[in-house]
């Protein structure tokens, strides 16, 4: 439960304490992409098909991550209303059976990935090399399966529990052995052979696993497994299961036809050019860094809101998100100041090609307007998946994708317009999920929704 000193009369989860839950996720998430940020960044200087072929690869792999992570978020709802209730107990066999799931879906995936990618992603790309090389590095990155899906349910727990600081630390750890074994793996130093794309996916694996090794210590070391249900592990339990796929269900759904639709974007997007590939891949790359702020504090509403129900609270839904939301936007606001005011820094960073620099900077302005869309849109949308209304979220955002589908159609594929009018899509998108979200408040029975 949350400490009396983080309450104010009237007010549930105030700033302060909305910032205390926040923080640690951010510092995580920020860690968690200096590995998407290093391997673009080392990979940009080997060429511009590694780098197209690492976007395709890592879309492919983050497609089907976003089950697992939608499975997780699922499950986080459920633990932050059992956390809500002081129901501790019933935490525990949410996270060991959502694990045990995970493990064979994670095989299952692993095994499909081995037998059909190759051919999906031959439908998907029409340059040869960069198919060969996303191949090389599909061939390595999906044994990463395995472990991410496990760390989604451990993050899972802390943040239902809102013990949230342990994320950042986990987070560091990743992004240390990620960037140090990219620098030794793609460059080939210290005598190991140069790897090139390959390398940049072993290197993700290991800091994945490392990330699973953390989390058993430090659970084993620091929490208390008896109050939370952790204490041992229950046979497996098909009703229990099926609890919490019927929230999860469609915030799977949600994240794996959402990524879909991206990876759609970079298909349209590789049949315009190499050089329109590696654009927007870098675009990609600066994108999440950039969201990293907003999905923080989006996770945080999730969980609070979850928390809020759970003690029975629910006239306090709405201003903890109404009041999440300004603090977003006003954080985007400076974000998306510094990306335009410095941005052949941050472009930089990514590749010194002065021409990719300058082609690239007019997707960087589009991306910094819509983050401050973003910036509104992903709180509020959160807060709904955080009620447990899962599948009007999920029948929400199938509507505005098919829009943001056919403007990629239309823009992409039949009029052939420049990547920053593609990035145009995003825009959109966000745009139609926040309408969609506002009008849901304020006319739907959202209070009814029972887990």
């Amino acid at each position: 439960m949350i400490p009396g000193e983080w309450r104010r009369p009237g007010v549930m989860y105030p700033n302060k304490h909305i910032w205390h839950v926040s923080y640690p996720i951010f510092l995580s998430l920020l860690a968690q992409n200096i590995i998407n940020v290093t391997d673009t960044a080392f990979l940009g200087r080997v060429g511009e098909v590694e780098l197209g072929a690492s976007a395709m690869g890592g879309l492919y792999y983050i497609c089907i991550f976003t089950i697992a992570f939608g499975f997780s978020t699922g499950s986080q709802i459920i633990i932050g209303r059992r956390n809500g209730e002081r129901n501790y107990e019933a935490i525990g066999p949410v996270v060991t059976q959502g694990i045990s799931f995970l493990m064979i879906l994670a095989a299952l995936i692993f095994l499909f990935s081995r037998l059909m990618a190759g051919n999906m992603m031959r439908f998907l790309i029409s340059s040869d090399v960069i198919w060969e090389a996303t191949m090389e590095f599909l061939e390595w990155r999906t044994v990463g399966f395995f472990f991410s899906f496990a760390n989604v349910m451990f993050r899972a727990f802390f943040v239902g529990i809102t013990r949230t600081k342990v994320l950042t630390w986990n987070a560091v750890l990743m992004a240390l052995i990620n960037v140090w074994l990219d620098y030794l793996l793609i460059f080939g130093h210290a005598g190991f052979p140069r790897m090139g794309i390959r390398g940049a996916a072993i290197a993700s694996v290991i800091a994945e696993g490392a990330s699973v090794v953390f989390f058993l210590i430090y659970i084993c070391l620091t929490v208390d497994r008896k109050k939370y249900g952790l204490s041992r592990f229950r046979s497996f339990d098909i009703a229990l299961l099926k609890q919490v796929l019927g929230t999860s269900v469609f915030m799977m759904l949600q994240q794996f036809v959402s990524m879909s639709t991206f990876l759609l974007f970079f298909i349209v997007v590789e049949r315009l050019g190499q050089r329109e590939l590696a654009i927007a891949n870098i675009i990609r790359s600066i994108y999440i860094v950039m969201f990293i702020p907003v999905s923080a504090l989006a996770t945080t509403t999730n969980t609070l809101v979850s928390n809020i129900i759970g003690e029975g609270k629910m006239s306090q839904v709405v201003p903890l998100i109404r009041r999440t939301a300004l603090i977003s936007v006003g954080v985007m606001v400076c974000f998306s100041t510094l990306l335009c005011l410095f941005s052949h820094a941050v472009l930089s960073v990514y590749t010194n090609d002065a021409s990719l620099i300058a082609d690239s900077r007019p997707s960087l302005y589009v991306i910094a307007a819509t983050t401050l869309v973003c910036s509104v849109a992903t709180i509020v949308f959160n807060g709904l998946s955080g009620t447990g209304n899962t599948r009007p979220a999920f029948m929400l955002e199938l509507g505005v994708l098919v829009v943001y589908t056919l403007f990629i159609y239309v823009v992409g594929v039949q009029l052939r317009q420049p990547v920053h009018i593609c990035y145009l899509c995003e825009l959109i998108y966000f745009t139609g999920l926040l309408t969609g979200c506002v009008l849901y408040f304020r006319f739907a029975s959202w209070e009814k929704k029972r887990i």
